[in-house]
């Protein structure tokens, strides 16, 4: 019959002990448990795999499976993979749904056994059918990743869910991945939410940092730096390096907690040791420009050098400046090149701006106009503004290009309404001269007076023109004077 669920382990154990001397498997099995956990009787791991194993020899499937736990584990007998795999597939065979899913594990690793996914798919499966969450959240992931069977989010999506639906928090975080990439389902980012918050209240570190990041967005809930600040330090808090290095972009920033330089520092390194390449590029920035630690162009150098050895293309960009003003270390054209290209090649626009500009100009490699050309193009279809200058000057001056004054406008105008102060003036000469435009002296005067009230010497100097000659404006030879002034300082 069914044992008391009292405290007096110690009647339970005297009961069990005389049962199983006349070869009860379940007494055996139960007295095992005894010994495993210190129930009633000393703790004694050796005396656990005794008994274990004299019920497991009798047929019991979970004294089987314990049996395979403890060869497994190493636990009182020697770590030993291949009887782990013996006693798990006598008790799988069995039905028992904690060795199918043990099997699997080893089938998926190698552990005891040749690795082999489509058999770690099957016992899987088994268990999964059984209702272990464990194993429906393997099972998923076996579908998700196409790993011992056809890859397939629609059957992914529903071992997540049926294993989430249980409270397996692994499951409930992969599920809101899938709701949020719209992988197996349709996307939806409250649903996401929903799962990222259940999966983080159980301590999940992934879910946390996402939840961390739908808060900070406002994706699937209304944006709350405050909420998000909570959640990634939650994750943080764990060693979540992605979170840590969020939450360090918080302190950087004020948003959701006080501004604190010296906090956003500290976070950055944590997550920059344990090789997080978005944090060692910011690490790097904190040495660049001293911000929460003293400034320090030779360790800005060091990080940003890691970030960028880990692909990061923003790391290669700023190692890239540093080679090119020599900052950390000694000026070097090629090695900026290199680093650009590197960074270009990723698609970083801001690198393939400055590419250009150095193949234009023959700097650090051949001078190559087409390359140039070539380069600024792409940046400026990502929408840099300076690289839209640039490729407005190529049209302008016909040395990268064939002269082309209507291009040269489109380009300028681009950057200009960007806010680009040079782009501006060029914008203002363009309508001043009817190139590539219909002259227009107001139009002239009105770009010249953006640029010039950005600082630009150029664009000074010809807005006090306007104002002298009254070209686009009303004649105003005091407000000549000031912007003649202007410019000359």
């Amino acid at each position: 019959g069914k044992i008391s669920t009292s405290n007096n382990y110690k009647d339970a154990f005297e009961i069990m002990n005389s049962l199983a001397a006349k070869d009860n498997a379940v007494a055996q099995n139960k007295l095992g448990t005894c010994y495993f956990f210190g129930r009633g009787v000393t703790y004694d791991p050796v005396q656990a795999v005794n008994w274990y194993k004299k019920s497991g020899e009798q047929g019991n499937s979970d004294a089987q499976c314990r049996l395979g736990i403890c060869y497994e584990s190493g636990f009182g007998v020697a770590t030993d993979y291949t009887q782990a795999v013996y006693w798990y597939k006598k008790s799988a065979d069995e039905g028992n749904n904690s060795a199918q899913y043990n099997l699997a594990i080893c089938y998926e690793f190698g552990r005891g056994v040749a690795k082999d996914y489509a058999q770690a798919f099957n016992w899987y499966k088994k268990a999964a059918e059984q209702g272990d969450s464990y194993a429906q959240n393997n099972l998923a992931i076996c579908y998700e990743y196409g790993r011992g069977v056809e890859k397939d989010y629609a059957q992914a999506f529903n071992w997540y869910k049926k294993a989430a639906d249980q409270g397996n928090n692994s499951a409930q975080y992969s599920l809101g991945y899938c709701y949020k990439n719209g992988k197996g389902i349709a996307q939806d980012y409250t649903q996401a939410f929903n799962w990222y918050k259940k999966s983080a209240e159980q301590g999940h570190s992934d879910a946390q940092y996402r939840l961390g990041i739908c808060y900070y967005i406002g994706q699937g809930i209304t944006q709350d730096y405050t909420k998000a600040v909570y959640w990634y330090t939650k994750a943080a808090n764990q060693g979540h390096s992605n979170a840590q290095n969020s939450l360090a972009v918080c302190y950087e920033n004020g948003q959701g907690v006080s501004q604190d330089y010296a906090q956003a520092f500290n976070l950055y390194k944590k997550a920059a040791d344990q090789g997080n390449s978005d944090a060692q590029n910011n690490l790097g920035h904190c040495y660049y420009y001293g911000q929460g630690v003293t400034q320090d162009y030779t360790q800005a150098f060091n990080w940003y050098k890691k970030s960028a050895e880990q692909w990061n293309c923003d790391a290669q960009y700023n190692l890239a400046i540093c080679y090119e003003y020599g900052r950390g270390v000694e000026k070097d054209y090629s090695q900026a090149v290199y680093w650009y290209t590197k960074a270009a090649d990723q698609g970083h626009a801001g690198a393939q701006n400055n590419l250009g500009i150095y193949y234009e100009n023959g700097r650090g490699v051949a001078q190559d106009y087409t390359q140039a050309f070539n380069w600024y193009k792409k940046a400026a279809d990502q929408g840099h503004d300076d690289a839209q200058n640039n490729l407005g000057n190529c049209y302008y001056n016909g040395k990268v290009t064939s002269k082309n004054y209507t291009q040269a406008v489109y380009w300028y105008k681009k950057s200009a309404e960007q806010g680009n102060m040079y782009a501006q003036s060029n914008l203002g000469n363009c309508y001043k001269y009817g190139r590539g435009v219909t002259q227009d002296y107001t139009q002239a005067f009105n770009w010249y007076k953006k640029a010039a009230e950005q600082g630009y010497v150029n664009a000074q100097n010809n807005l006090a023109d306007c104002y002298y000659y009254g070209r686009g404006v009303a004649k105003d030879h005091s407000l000549a004077e000031y912007w003649f002034t202007k410019a000359a300082e």
